[in-house]
């Protein structure tokens, strides 16, 4: 797995030349990436969400499109629609901005329930069915979605069979002091960061590396950890809604693909440990009493995560 962890080094180096973040966000969307999983973040405006998305398209080679949501964007405004071409008397189908490797989703939840379920399909199945035919998505596709946790008026919380759809939840948080000095200076720059920044992999060799990943070896008792850990979130008194199936295939592959990005051909536990948080943050939902206590999704992820103990068997991987 040394040419992965090679390559994600690459990505990183690559996507922080325009993106001023904490470069653990940058692993775990590497990971994100090789997992062919969906990112949705979660943060206030201007933490350069839009910059990470696009730094992340531009160093894969992929093509990266952006819609802006609105209550009075349509799903054919996502997908796609057939427009009459005067010249030939014939309908012309046009596609639409979800035919793309990078698409970013910019406020999610500002878009209609109608909107927002429009790109299940595409989520799910890499394809878009559109007037009665079926498309495929180009491979690899990625997409990432914005939400601002600040504002109400005028959204549409996201359902929660869509947030389980998505393969994990970033924060960005506000950057340090040193950071947005950097930012500022980078304003002197005639060129923006990100026309600097050339592919550090060609789309074929990212989707051989995306069928590699799923052989990284995990130990049966690491399994079995791992099954524990989210039948716990079915059971917690805290919680109204636990991990589904979805969830506990994601965070399996989601432990590969940190192995394999640290140059290693087995999981260990520490793997599990910080993947699970993003994974599992937003296919848990909270008791009310719990959340009025100041009780959080990550804290009982961690709660959890404190309680069970390591399989012998993983120590000695």
């Amino acid at each position: 797995m040394n040419d992965i962890r090679q390559w994600a080094e690459r990505f990183e180096r690559s996507v922080l030349t325009a993106f001023r973040g904490r470069s653990g966000i940058v692993e775990t969307m590497a990971v994100a990436l090789l997992c062919r999983g969906h990112v949705l973040i979660e943060d206030v405006p201007g933490v350069g969400k839009t910059v990470l998305a696009r730094a992340v398209a531009r160093s894969i080679g992929g093509r990266f499109t952006q819609v802006q949501c609105t209550p009075d964007l349509l799903p054919a405004d996502v997908l796609g629609v057939s427009v009459f071409n005067q010249a030939t008397g014939a309908f012309t189908f046009r596609e639409g901005p979800v035919v793309t490797n990078v698409l970013l989703v910019d406020e999610i939840s500002r878009a209609t329930p109608r909107t927002q379920s429009a790109l299940l399909e595409a989520m799910a199945e890499g394809q878009v069915s559109i007037e009665g035919r079926s498309m495929p998505l180009p491979d690899p596709f990625l997409m990432i979605a914005t939400e601002s946790p600040v504002e109400a008026e005028g959204t549409f919380p996201l359902p929660e069979v869509q947030k389980d759809r998505f393969f994990l939840t970033l924060s960005l948080g506000y950057p340090d002091a040193e950071t947005e000095r950097e930012l500022m200076l980078a304003l002197r720059q005639r060129v923006h960061p990100l026309e600097r920044i050339e592919p550090v992999a060609s789309l074929a060799e990212l989707r051989n590396m995306q069928e590699r990943v799923v052989g990284v070896h995990v130990e049966p008792g690491l399994r079995h950890y791992l099954v524990e850990l989210v039948r716990a979130t079915r059971t917690d008194p805290r919680l109204l809604l636990g991990v589904s199936p979805r969830g506990s295939l994601a965070l399996y592959k989601g432990a590969q693909a940190l192995a394999a990005v640290r140059g290693r051909e087995y999981v260990v536990p520490e793997d599990i440990h910080e993947i699970a948080e993003p994974v599992l943050r937003k296919r848990v939902l909270l008791r009310p009493e719990a959340a009025a206590k100041g009780i959080t999704e990550d804290g009982v992820i961690r709660e959890l995560l404190g309680s069970m103990p390591v399989p012998p068997l993983a120590q000695a991987v």
